[in-house]
């Protein structure tokens, strides 16, 4: 069975916009993050800024829209698969960061959609070790997809 067999990814367009990744770029940034987690399913929702802020008030507390939202299962696995659980992007606040960022719009949504699969297998952020951690991991994955350190702009500025 190939890591393609074993992934099984839906996604849920809720924008309209020709500058959105298709389902073949989209698979490619997941690969790499999930070859050695077995047979897993996970949800990406792409949406509009209306949406996404929605979703940040809701379960963050955040009124604001952000890039991305994760949230992990606890479910029990499906069909033999993990659930791994949904991630949420939104479409209008990564073209605008990737602008305001100097960063290539296909690296952006890249760099998002495997932050937030990290998240989804227990990577966070909230402590510097943590950081630390998930960082160095997604530095690694963008190199291997064949992306520029994601954090090498963040660190200029």
């Amino acid at each position: 069975m190939s890591a393609n067999d074993l992934i099984e990814m839906e996604v849920q367009r809720e924008v309209d916009d020709p500058a959105l990744p298709d389902d073949e770029a989209l698979r490619r940034w997941v690969e790499p993050v999930l070859r050695e987690e077995g047979a897993v399913m996970f949800n990406l929702r792409l949406v509009d800024q209306a949406e996404g802020w929605a979703l940040n008030r809701q379960w963050r507390g955040k009124d604001y829209p952000t890039n991305v939202l994760s949230f992990p299962a606890s479910s029990p696995a499906i069909e033999g698969r993990r659930v791994l659980g949904d991630i949420v992007l939104c479409a209008p606040v990564i073209e605008r960061e990737a602008v305001e960022q100097g960063k290539a719009l296909e690296a952006h949504w890249a760099h998002l959609v495997v932050h937030g699969l990290l998240h989804l297998l227990g990577f966070d952020h909230t402590h510097a070790e943590q950081a630390e951690a998930m960082e160095a991991r997604e530095i690694a994955l963008m190199a291997e997809l064949g992306f520029d350190n994601p954090y090498e702009s963040d660190d200029a500025s």
